[in-house]
């Protein structure tokens, strides 16, 4: 029974945990009932082999089924087996920051022995089986000649007793095709990157023509980690985050400023940042590693390397940059500022190394504040919300920052990260408050450090995990556009874009990749 139960979960298990049901496996899988009739008619040899191979491949199955269950529930996608295993790199990454090095390591550990421990037993129970189908030959016969005609009627019938799962299954195999044909569009997708990032209108532009209606303007832009649609809009976090973007919208329009802000569509959801920031940044759809890593061995031009080619200086605050970043070299930074060049010595919240706030202090500390400089291009990710949302920091006064020592008490604060995940709807919660400490950032460091001078682009990177939204959420996240010259808000009054800090529900929505091309065109 326990073997049955295995090659049962291998067969019929749905590839996302919300769908496993019981009712997901009152199924009959067609695969099940050929591969006992294959089994039937070998010689005693060649079932033996054959079982353990067919055991063999539905263990590897299972695993793969099993990456999908944990890639939808974090990213909402399934498992790419050609292109997604450089993402186990930064996986272990933030389990170490959430749970410490040795947690990590244990975890590593147990998931191997849990692979190879289910790639054995799953072979063993194939084997298993295969005898008792064999010592019960007839009766085996018979069973599979019903359950095969049952299986044709409900296949016709289109029959379900779980919705979206088939009584008729063919899970397995489905599995197995998909994931054959995902692998040979993953070796074609280099070419039609190739082709895609061969278009390039702003090539060979010279630098005097570019960006002319932000000659001496600051340009801030500012990722926000996790900030996606559902933070404006769903009904748990809209509320909230809502009336902070309202008063803060006001708060700036006191102080001379005005805003637009609209939706971009990332090509990512629950994490892989640097996907979202890539295809701002070149005006290319990179949605996976190997776009990116072939983007990096281009020539193409960024929005960095354009401010650049025109005469700005470029630089990027990375708080979260705590080992070399060659990125910056592609994106032609003439600075790029890691963890250990911001002077921080507060404790770390989480992932993050330092709260935004002190981020944002930082760079107006070592760049803005500088006398006799040209004007600024600055590249910020803000990484106070991102996952896992606890501890988090508060907002402090700007004189009271220091070299961050102020911090302290915060971070021993509330629940570790491995208590709050333990219930979604704190998860949930400390999401919420995660963004609305980043964007309170940002609205007071407007307030306090901006200018005639300053123009802010902040937008979310991708929306959180599927934990946060649900499955099937959009992938918009929201951009603003913040500056105290009208002029500057006046290149952009043909976008459409909606007054405020807080795009409503009609406002437009562009491909994340489209962005480039049209503030080129905008301010050019």
């Amino acid at each position: 029974m326990l073997a049955a139960l295995l090659v049962l979960f291998a067969l019929v298990a749905p590839e996302q945990i919300s769908r496993l049901t019981p009712g997901a496996f009152t199924r009959i899988p067609v695969e099940g009932l050929l591969g006992v009739l294959l089994l039937l008619f070998l010689p005693a040899r060649a079932r033996r082999v054959t079982a353990l191979v067919l055991g063999a491949v539905l263990g590897l199955l299972t695993v793969v089924k099993l990456l999908d269950m944990g890639f939808f529930k974090v990213l909402d996608r399934p498992f790419d087996l050609v292109l997604d295993w450089i993402l186990f790199d930064d996986a272990l990454s933030v389990l170490t920051d959430s749970v410490g090095r040795a947690g990590a390591i244990g975890a590593v550990v147990v998931l191997v022995l849990l692979v190879v421990a289910l790639l054995v037993l799953m072979a063993l129970s194939v084997l298993r089986l295969t005898r008792v189908v064999v010592r019960h030959r007839t009766v085996s016969a018979r069973v599979v000649t019903a359950l095969g005609a049952v299986w044709v009627v409900c296949a016709v019938l289109g029959a379900e007793l779980a919705p979206g799962l088939p009584v008729a299954a063919s899970g397995a195999a489905d599995l197995a095709y998909d994931r054959t044909v995902q692998i040979r569009a993953g070796l074609r997708d280099q070419e039609t990157f190739a082709a895609e990032a061969a278009v390039d209108a702003f090539r060979d532009t010279p630098g005097d023509q570019l960006l002319t209606g932000l000659r001496g303007k600051d340009v801030v832009l500012a990722f926000v980690e996790s900030y996606g649609r559902d933070a404006v809009q769903d009904p748990e976090f809209a509320p909230q985050v809502g009336a902070l973007l309202d008063e803060g919208n006001r708060r700036l329009n006191a102080a001379g400023f005005a805003s637009r802000s609209a939706f971009l569509t990332s090509p990512t959801a629950g994490g892989g940042s640097w996907l979202a920031h890539a295809t701002l940044l070149s005006g290319l759809w990179i949605n996976n590693q190997q776009r990116y890593s072939n983007l990096l061995a281009s020539d193409r031009l960024t929005l960095n390397s354009a401010f650049r080619r025109a005469d700005w200086r470029t630089v990027a605050v990375m708080p979260a940059m705590t080992r070399p970043w060659p990125e910056g070299a592609f994106y032609q930074h003439q600075r790029v500022y890691g963890v250990g060049d911001l002077g921080y010595q507060g404790p770390r919240f989480s992932f993050a190394p330092m709260p935004d706030q002190y981020t944002l202090a930082a760079f107006e500390r070592l760049e803005r504040a500088q006398p006799d400089r040209p004007p600024l291009m600055a590249e910020i990710p803000l990484v106070s919300s991102h996952g896992p949302w606890a501890p988090l920091p508060r907002m402090v006064g700007w004189d009271e920052l220091g070299d961050g020592s102020v911090f302290d008490s915060m971070a021993r604060e509330g629940d570790p990260p491995d208590v709050v995940w333990r219930d979604a709807a704190r998860v949930r919660t400390e999401y919420r408050r995660s963004i609305e400490y980043s964007l309170t950032s940002l609205i007071s460091y407007v307030e306090k450090y901006g200018d005639d001078d300053l123009v802010l682009v902040f937008l979310g990177d991708h929306q959180p995990a599927p934990i946060v939204t649900g499955e099937g959420a959009s992938r918009d996240v929201p951009i603003t556009i913040v500056a105290r010259n009208r002029t500057v808000l006046d290149r952009i009054s043909g976008w459409g874009w909606q007054g405020g800090l807080r795009p409503g529900p009609q406002a437009p929505v562009w491909p994340m990749n489209a962005f480039r091309d049209r503030f080129l065109t905008a301010f050019g």
